[in-house]
């Protein structure tokens, strides 16, 4: 499932694929392997936001995790920036992954806590050997101050600052080395209410400011969350794109029924205006089906073509969906 306008494409992902072996009672492999991304393609035009999302399980980290060669993928083609991404070779990746860094979901672990803020913020920049010793604290400092922090945060550990600030010392972080893509994993799903509209923002602005113009892949499931950040939308299930497509048409005409069943699951502001069949309920059961479609189970939608038939991709202008019957 490809956009259109791939042509423009900072990151192209074709038919990516990944599997892990089961595990037995006792923690061994019991040698069925289990798909956990299955022929996932997508594209990122440069400095435009591309959300996926879906229920825990779905597959998404594991996407991005892949495209960031933390895990060596099954099958497909990755693409960043023309170069073919997966089969370089260390040295050349190690240069590369300059272009391309992530802010974690939880900063109190993703930060090192016996580290200052100046080494944290700093270290992508000695790792990739920019500039000199003094210009790069003085890039780290002038970092802090783009994401909100005083000077006097250079020498303290993250441990002394609250949730949003370490998610803003992780930002900085990310941004160090001025990549072109930064991946979002879940970046506000830790932070309080009261905070996450002020990290939001401030990714916003800084994808518009900074020189590099990054784009970013952001992984979640707050579907509100979503709706600000990113113009474009790929919902996954069961390790499979089943719907992507312009995020405002998405929300209004969801073809997919998952995705009918996500939105309805999103908290309402009092209990009684939320609706019945929420993803929740979408999501329990077992594993998919060896064939047909892995969501007929739980699709009040299904029939006996579902039973029998995997959906293949259907292209209606921007929007695209693998259902046999779409709203």
């Amino acid at each position: 499932m490809t956009s259109s306008g791939a042509s423009a494409s900072l990151l192209r992902v074709e038919g990516l694929s990944k599997s892990f072996a089961a595990r037995g009672l006792f923690g061994g492999a019991r040698g069925t392997a289990v798909p956990a991304v299955r022929d996932v393609s997508f594209d990122v035009p440069p400095g435009q936001t591309l959300a996926l999302v879906g229920e825990s399980g779905s597959g998404k980290t594991t996407t991005a995790r892949l495209v960031l060669r933390l895990l060596a993928a099954d099958a497909g083609r990755v693409t960043f920036d023309g170069v073919d991404w997966l089969p370089l070779p260390a040295g050349e990746l190690r240069e590369k992954r300059r272009e391309m860094s992530v802010v974690f979901q939880d900063p109190a672990t993703s930060l090192n806590p016996r580290l200052t803020v100046e080494r944290l913020v700093g270290e992508p920049l000695e790792i990739h050997a920019v500039g000199t010793r003094a210009e790069r604290r003085e890039r780290v400092r002038a970092l802090l101050a783009r994401v909100g922090l005083p000077e006097a945060a250079l020498s303290r550990t993250p441990r002394e600052f609250s949730g949003g600030q370490r998610q803003r010392i992780g930002i900085a972080r990310a941004l160090a080395t001025e990549p072109r893509l930064v991946v979002l994993d879940e970046p506000v799903s830790a932070l309080d209410v009261s905070v996450r509209a002020q990290v939001l923002n401030l990714l916003l602005e800084l994808q518009e400011t900074t020189p590099s113009r990054p784009a970013y892949l952001f992984i979640g499931h707050d579907l509100a969350v979503v709706r600000l950040l990113a113009p474009r939308t790929a919902v996954m299930f069961r390790g499979q794109i089943v719907e992507e497509g312009p995020t405002g048409e998405l929300f209004s005409n969801p073809r997919h029924p998952y995705t009918r069943l996500l939105l309805a699951s999103q908290p309402a502001a009092h209990p009684s205006e939320r609706k019945r069949g929420g993803a929740a309920d979408a999501v329990e059961g077992g594993p998919p089906a060896p064939r047909g479609c892995a969501f007929r189970g739980r699709c009040p939608s299904a029939r006996a073509r579902c039973a029998e038939e995997e959906p293949q991709e259907t292209v209606d202008g921007d929007h695209r969906f693998r259902c046999h019957f779409p709203s």
